[in-house]
């Protein structure tokens, strides 16, 4: 008699009952799909059900990517961009999604290890004074109202999009996430231009200006555009395989001709920013990158018809547009010499605007730089933080470009780390002109900088290299709870 107990069954019989338990939930999910279906008329819902299934996966396994689209949805608009997706709640969506996975991850399966920086700690006191400037601004439920709606999601998407960033092929897929969302909304902007729809001053583009859109600004919309530009580029132009080039190349060339509709000049010089870091991989000589920018810049106020806009074309000295914006500035340090350690808080300098500028004429007026805007909205500690931050972005990131220089280096680091130098060189310049401050922007460039550091440095300690002059990274990012 044969001894059976302890005898394995056959490889084949092996995974018989876990592909039962496939084939179970694979039925009673289009069960629920069809049930959906008939009962709601229309391929929508069995699409969105299916699509939503997949994302679920997907975000339990990649947990950087429900953020980048919430992020994307947030900051782009694309639902506005594309008005049937608005009745879906889709930044609603993907808000309880990433909270859901993030509390699984870092809580439950304990996958994820938290850990804190210097560069950390500059957001901490950052986002400290600008809430704590809600109690002494000039209009508490102004100020509140912008920090619940817009600034509270930033903080908290940058410590998750900071910890939750975790590969190269993170990396990779939040480039062609936004170039491909980038080019779409630029795809839009486009067709209004040649159509003549929601067009301001006679000739500058905007999207769902009727509708109350953030993207119904001019200016606004070359900012949304100009974020995932850098992203583009570096696709274009990294070391990486050939469908990567070709989607980024259609995606610069896309989102470039959407920026030109708009006819910003932060805009336009945001964009001579990002190709300046390109084209600075390639051209050694100072001299020489110098006198090609000037002349690019010169090129594109010309090619984007700068001289048609109704505020501010050839011929006016000092014209309308940028008179406005250095009474602004004015208007901005007035605010901050009388409020100097707390400004006049988070969303009031328009509202203040008539009892400190030095020249009234009938109307407020936005700010106009996120320097000023920072200034004016959280006194002279504010806007030194927020400096300082800037700078040790900048800092960190330059130090992410000369590892990301090793040959043994993943191409895809390589490429996040220009894109995210040319992201922040198009804020500094574009900020200039611009009022993003208290937006997307930089606080999104500002995380993935500090994930494509910790990355880099785990990669520099597992193969112990450094590159020519630089000493390897210190140990200033470190677990929760201990260095």
């Amino acid at each position: 008699m044969t001894e059976t107990s302890g005898v394995q069954r056959p490889p084949s019989e092996e995974p018989r009952e876990s592909h039962w338990r496939d084939i179970i939930i694979a039925l009673v999910a289009v069960g629920l799909m069809f049930y959906a279906w008939i009962s709601v008329p229309g391929i929508e819902v069995p699409l969105m059900l299916g699509t939503g299934a997949i994302l679920v996966v997907v975000a339990f396994k990649r947990p950087a990517i429900p953020c980048m689209l919430f992020v994307i949805f947030s900051f782009l608009r694309v639902h506005e961009a594309f008005p049937f997706l608005v009745p879906y709640r889709i930044p609603q969506l993907l808000a309880q999604l990433s909270i859901i996975v993030m509390f699984w991850h870092l809580i439950l399966a304990r996958s994820i290890q938290p850990f804190w920086n210097r560069e950390l700690t500059l957001f901490a006191v950052f986002f400290g004074l600008v809430t704590a400037g809600i109690v002494t601004s000039t209009s508490w439920a102004q100020s509140y109202a912008q920090w619940s709606d817009s600034f509270v999601k930033i903080g908290i998407i940058v410590l998750m999009l900071t910890w939750s960033t975790r590969s190269a092929a993170d990396f990779q897929l939040i480039a062609r996430l936004l170039t491909v969302a980038g080019s779409a909304v630029a795809a839009v902007a486009i067709y209004n231009k040649l159509n003549g729809i929601g067009l301001v001053e006679g000739t500058r583009v905007t999207i769902g200006r009727a509708e109350g859109s953030v993207l119904g600004d001019p200016n606004d919309l070359s900012l949304v555009l100009l974020f995932p530009m850098g992203f583009a580029a570096a696709l274009m132009m990294g070391r990486v395989n050939f469908f990567d080039r070709m989607l980024g190349l259609l995606g610069f060339a896309t989102i470039f001709a959407g920026i030109m509709c708009t006819q910003s000049r932060g805009g336009l010089l945001g964009v001579a920013a990002v190709c300046a870091v390109f084209a600075s991989r390639f051209i050694k000589s100072k001299t020489v990158l110098i006198g090609v920018g000037v002349a690019a810049a010169f090129a594109l106020f010309v090619f984007a018809g700068i001289s048609a806009r109704s505020s501010g074309g050839a011929g006016q000295g000092i014209d309308e547009s940028s008179e406005g914006r250095l009474i602004a500035w004015q208007t901005a340090t007035n605010m901050a010499l009388r409020r100097p350690l707390t400004g006049v808080g988070l969303s009031n300098f328009v509202d203040n605007y008539w009892e400190y500028t030095p020249e009234w004429d009938g109307r407020a007026h936005a700010v106009h730089s996120t320097w000023f805007n920072v200034l004016a909205e959280t006194g002279f500690p504010g806007v030194g933080v927020f400096i300082a931050l800037v700078v040790a972005t900048g800092l960190t990131s330059w130090r992410c470009l000369k590892l990301v220089a090793h040959p043994e280096i993943d191409p895809r680091l390589h490429t996040a780390a220009i894109a995210l130098a040319a992201g922040l060189a198009g804020f500094c310049v574009s900020g200039t002109f611009l009022t993003q401050g208290f937006t997307w922007p930089f606080y999104i460039i500002f995380a993935l900088t500090m994930a494509l550091s910790r990355v880099l440095t785990e990669q520099q300690e597992r193969e112990a290299f450094s590159p020519q002059g630089l000493a390897p990274l210190p140990r200033r990012a470190f677990p929760a709870g201990g260095p």
